[in-house]
């Protein structure tokens, strides 16, 4: 995949927002590595920023707010596996 391509993105953008810790990537500069969710992720920071006019100091609590969002879904996750073995046993 093509990330550049199908994110929209130029390479200087990337940079930054590498930079930025708002993406991360998997590799060296010359053989970078995305997942889908980094294309999703792209996919937010260029809309909060084209479409809605968000900066960049607003962008980055945005990404931080999802990702505390995801964090706790993930915990939440486990704590109802957890409660669901409880029960069986």
């Amino acid at each position: 995949m093509d990330f550049l391509a199908h994110a929209e993105l130029d390479r200087e953008t990337l940079n930054v927002w590498i930079e930025e810790q708002w993406v991360v990537s998997r590799g060296s500069a010359a053989d970078w590595e995305f997942s889908e969710a980094d294309l999703a992720r792209a996919a937010l920071i260029r809309d909060l920023s084209e479409d809605l006019g968000v900066n960049a100091e607003g962008i980055g609590i945005v990404l931080n707010l999802v990702d505390q969002v995801h964090g706790l879904r993930s915990v939440l996750a486990d704590l109802v596996s957890a409660t669901r073995a409880d029960r069986s046993t």
